[in-house]
């Protein structure tokens, strides 16, 4: 009685109450979730997006009174586990956890059978939960402060590198588009995660990285990495005095980071419904948007076609710019 009085606080306060209610009898009349719910996370244990899943998965256990278990099953840039659950029973058991490279992968590798899926046709949107604005860092002894500066830099005959976690990756497109737009050839050093890249930026193995916020604050307010700039088009919240490349010239040059939940398609529009609903309620507690700020995300909830039409743009427009930089993950 306990808890169901404080949901029903929660929902009042946020002025859904009515919302929640209806999503409670759309529980009721269909039984769901009468077992443990899958939550499939394509890359392995320890990263933002796993440790994103988790904090997601531990609340909407609580929520539906049943245990949502993740399941990592990395490979071929995520490729596998996407694939997985786009074959798994359209029953909401079996969901998806993913950042947008579910959305490029496909664009950028040649998948196998065992690893290809239908990013626009093959998945039902549940939600958007939030966007990840990625940063360039640069070490201090690169000896750049800003972007026009690094530019400077490079056309004057400096040879500069620039990290990201892995060829085919949103950062390293957005490395190339940058490099396209401003005429100059920083280096791309591909690494197998944030954490390996961030590492070596700040060991000054490598010049520069495109980030995320989380893992690269503690040094930048220490003063061992300079933020340059963000990729969004408007700058963040989580570090309003940074830049962003539109400012520095470069209007068109845009590129961010998401993640969100999907279900099989064919998945029963009221379990897609139900599961929304408390996402969204979720995403309200002031104890998990202080959680994803510290892995550099900001929430964003709304209903499940703001993911599908997210999604839909992003292949569109990220494809013409990964046709027309040739970027590959191969």
């Amino acid at each position: 009685m306990k808890s169901d009085r404080r949901l029903l606080v929660t929902a009042a306060i946020a002025g859904a109450l009515t919302f929640t209610l209806g999503a409670a009898g759309a529980q009721t009349a269909s039984g769901y979730p009468s077992k443990p719910i899958s939550v499939v996370v394509s890359y392995p244990p320890g990263g933002d997006t796993d440790a994103i899943a988790r904090l997601f998965a531990d609340k909407l256990s609580q929520r539906l009174k049943q245990p949502v278990i993740i399941e990592n099953k990395p490979g071929a840039g995520g490729a596998l586990g996407n694939n997985y659950v786009g074959r798994a029973p359209a029953d909401g058991y079996t969901l998806l956890f993913t950042p947008n490279p579910f959305t490029t992968a496909p664009l950028v590798m040649k998948l196998s059978p065992s690893a290809s899926y239908d990013v626009l046709h093959g998945f039902e949107p549940i939600i958007k939960t939030a966007v990840q604005p990625l940063v360039l860092v640069a070490n201090p002894a690169a000896g750049v402060k800003s972007v026009p500066e690094m530019i400077a830099s490079v056309k004057g005959g400096k040879a500069l590198s620039y990290a990201s976690p892995g060829a085919g990756s949103p950062m390293h497109i957005l490395g190339e588009w940058l490099n396209r737009a401003a005429g100059v050839k920083i280096t791309h050093v591909p690494y197998r995660g944030v954490g390996p890249s961030v590492t070596d930026v700040v060991a000054g193995h490598v010049d520069t990285a495109w980030v995320t916020f989380g893992p690269v604050t503690q040094y930048i307010q220490q003063g061992r990495l300079v933020p340059l700039a963000i990729g969004d088009a408007q700058r963040s919240r989580l570090a309003p005095n940074v830049p962003t490349l539109v400012e520095a010239g470069y209007k068109d040059v845009v590129v961010g980071a998401w993640n969100g939940f999907f279900a099989p398609k064919g998945t029963p529009a009221e379990v897609v419904k139900l599961l929304n609903t408390h996402l969204n309620e979720i995403l309200k507690s002031p104890e998990v948007v202080e959680k994803l700020a510290t892995f550099g995300a900001l929430p964003v909830g709304g209903a499940p076609e703001l993911l599908g039409k997210t999604n839909a743009s992003d292949y569109e427009v990220m494809g013409k710019v990964i046709r027309d930089l040739g970027v590959s993950a191969e």
